[in-house]
């Protein structure tokens, strides 16, 4: 099949996410090596998201795919109920790279798996109902899960789960600058215990949060937010419960993006990098006193594809390239490169309003005048962004563009001048912004 072929037949016979399916336009990509995907018509694009933040150590890496082909000899698959040798080697290396007594591991077959799994395991431990989330938040597609998300795809999937109260972020949509993280911080959490009061302390199992805010805007908690937060649950014995299926597994430059709050959390999601995606795999992390809660009290859930051995093979692969390798250091490392290139960018280009990154996880927001307005409204659009989006696509830069901004999240593999080759087709496509510029 030639290139149209195959994307006339996926859209006829499968369903695309997020979108009606007369309207995407599929990429036809062949195959995919380190930090590069490849078309059926020989293109070259730089992978500047990692997909969907999730192909960590890059495309194909060869040590990884020698150890699935070896994994394909041994035990394919057993029911949960099952001791596999992957599964106790894998989950005790788990164990000791998890900060504090995070040391007991329910696997499943992604994020909002794990996120489900972590409100069922959150309201049978405490024996309480609400769980708190933010608005700015996105914690999967799954209908509990659904209703955490603050999201606008959250509208067209009410009601959902009852229960949930959503607050604001430390960060607005519309935020202005100025601030201090201090003042922004205490704003807050002034805010959000005056919520918790309202709602009744006794009635909430939980609150779930991104540790760093990942597709609606990578919003980096500022100083003392993690701290103050953890102090102000625990006053009231509400579990903390950090998301880090986006921002965690080195994306940040740490192994998880709590370590950068000093602070360890209740419970702990991962997913994506957790296999770097080339197979499916979640897991929920819990401190001791909940796991220990659950070897004396049933939990009430179950999956056919719990602790799937072929699946921790490649888990267990993919961390060790990633450890061996110094993927979290190079993370870390061009941190400085990407915070250099953005400030570059916005000294040079009028519509760039700010770009904010952690390690390797980063976005540019563009603005429409020098008051900083945002270039397109909450959930909406602007003809700018949509060229934007044609231009990286025409250029070989793949990456995601919603509303105002793009995202920059590269495999934690890059090297720096693959960084600045991403930057430097960013540099151009800007020439379109700088264009709807207002002054």
């Amino acid at each position: 099949m030639n290139s149209q072929e195959i994307v006339e037949l996926c859209k006829k016979h499968t369903m695309y996410t997020w979108s009606a399916g007369d309207a995407v336009s599929p990429l036809p990509i062949e195959r995919a090596e380190g930090v590069y995907l490849y078309t059926f018509d020989g293109q070259r694009i730089l992978d500047f998201n990692s997909q969907l933040m999730s192909v960590l150590i890059g495309h194909s890496h060869p040590k990884v795919i020698e150890r699935m082909k070896k994994a394909l000899d041994g035990l394919i698959y057993v029911y949960p109920q099952t001791a596999t040798a992957v599964r106790a080697r894998f989950s005790k290396k788990l164990a000791e790279l998890t900060p504090g007594d995070i040391n007991t591991f329910y696997y499943t077959l992604g994020g909002a798996e794990a996120n489900e799994s972590a409100i069922r395991a959150a309201k049978l431990y405490t024996g309480r109902e609400k769980i708190l989330s933010r608005y700015r938040s996105y914690h999967g597609g799954t209908n509990a899960t659904m209703q955490l998300t603050g999201d606008p795809r959250r509208w067209a999937n009410e009601p959902g789960m009852p229960g949930v109260v959503r607050v604001m972020d430390p960060w607005p949509y519309s935020y202005s600058f100025g601030k201090t993280d201090e003042e922004i911080t205490a704003n807050n959490l002034t805010y959000l215990e005056e919520v918790i009061q309202y709602e009744g302390p006794h009635t909430i199992a939980a609150m779930f949060l991104e540790t760093v805010t990942g597709t609606n805007g990578i919003l980096i908690p500022p100083k003392g937010y993690l701290k103050g937060l953890r102090a102000l649950l625990d006053k009231y014995g509400i579990l903390m419960v950090c998301d880090e299926v986006m921002a965690g597994m080195g994306r940040t430059g740490k192994l998880y993006a709590f370590e950068h709050g000093d602070i360890v959390p209740d419970m702990v999601t991962m997913a994506k990098g957790l296999t770097s995606s080339y197979v499916p795999l979640g897991a929920l992390g819990m401190r001791d006193p909940i796991a220990e809660h659950f070897r004396k009290n049933v939990y009430w859930g179950g999956l056919t594809y719990n602790s799937h051995p072929f699946c921790l093979e490649v888990a267990e692969a993919v961390m060790d390239v990633m450890l061996e390798e110094g993927m979290i250091e190079n993370a870390a490392r061009l941190e400085h490169v990407v915070k250099k290139e953005m400030a570059r960018l916005k000294q040079k280009h009028p519509s760039v309003r700010e770009g904010r990154c952690i390690g390797l996880f980063g976005i540019i927001e563009t603005q429409k005048n020098a008051k900083g307005d945002l270039l397109a409204p909450y959930n909406q659009s602007h003809p700018a962004m949509d060229k934007l989006a044609k231009f990286f696509k025409d250029e070989g830069l793949f990456t995601f563009v919603r509303w105002s901004a793009f995202m920059c999240n590269p495999p934690l593999c890059i090297t720096e001048e693959q960084l600045l080759e991403g930057f430097e087709i960013i540099d151009r496509g800007l020439a379109i912004t700088d264009e709807a510029f207002e002054g």
